[in-house]
């Protein structure tokens, strides 16, 4: 097989960890990002130009997000970081991971993407969500979200989050979004801090074509995965839809509910 890696450098054991996957993969051709290429004095590649069987990703849920964005290949991620919810193995199950993952012994699991574009102009794929929020501190905007050309969602708030399963349980678990099994072909819309309080979340089926206006038009930033922002004057239409690229993660048969279990209702308590 061969592999790119992709590290993030500003979490203090993620080069070592690396350094020791690099170890486990030993015989097999692994292209390094430039950052950890440059550690190690090697020729280093960006991400959009590694053409890899698999990508391995040392860091957290940060490095997979960014990873997605520049690479199609499957993601094989390492926790160097606190939650690592995309995560697959720990620094402890990084040896047993590899050696599964070199002999084939893995499954991959596919992940609704959410494509936006801003006025036409299309962004990075989505993993976890898209947010529109206001560009000024504590300064609301009067939103009106259509599902196939019906409003679903007329609110005055800071802003909207359009969410895949998988975002269900980043930054719209947080607005009172329910969590959605990844196999459920779906997208949430949920408001931010909604002025009005019957304002909830909405799960629409991912088929749905979702398109945002700002009434009275004032700026907005779009915000795809905390990775890609772009400032928006306010007039422009913001639209949704699931890519009909899918994300590939390596899984060795931990499920959706046993992951939450174990990563999240620690912080649900």
């Amino acid at each position: 097989m061969r592999f790119g890696m992709s590290v993030n450098m500003n979490i203090p054991d993620a080069p070592r960890i690396a350094k020791r996957a690099l170890e486990l993969l030993k015989g097999h051709e692994v292209l390094l990002e430039n950052d950890m290429a440059d550690r190690f004095k090697v020729p280093g590649h960006r991400l959009e130009d590694m053409d890899v069987d698999m990508m391995v990703t040392v860091g957290g849920d940060g490095t997979i997000l960014r990873a997605l964005q520049h690479s199609k290949a499957p993601i094989f991620g390492i926790n160097a970081g606190d939650l690592g919810f995309l995560t697959v193995v720990s620094e402890e199950e990084m040896e047993e991971g590899i050696d599964n993952l070199v002999n084939g012994h893995y499954d991959l699991e596919e992940r609704t993407k959410l494509q936006t574009t801003v006025g036409g102009i299309r962004m990075y794929e989505a993993m976890n969500e898209t947010v529109v929020h206001t560009a000024h501190v504590a300064k609301i905007r009067h939103f009106q979200v259509f599902v196939d050309g019906e409003m679903a969602v007329n609110v005055r708030a800071d802003g909207i989050v359009v969410a895949t399963p998988t975002g269900s349980t980043c930054y719209a678990m947080s607005l009172g979004a329910p969590l959605v099994d990844p196999r459920v072909e779906a997208l949430v819309i949920a408001p931010m801090a909604p002025f009005k309080f019957a304002a909830r979340p909405v799960v629409v089926p991912a088929s749905s074509r979702i398109a945002l206006q700002v009434l009275r038009p004032k700026e907005c930033v779009v915000v795809v995965d905390g990775q890609q922002e772009m400032l928006m004057a306010g007039n422009e239409t913001v639209e949704f839809y699931a890519s009909p690229d899918k994300a590939r993660f390596v899984t060795f048969g931990k499920g959706f509910y046993a992951r939450t279990r174990e990563k999240l209702m620690g912080t649900l308590c």
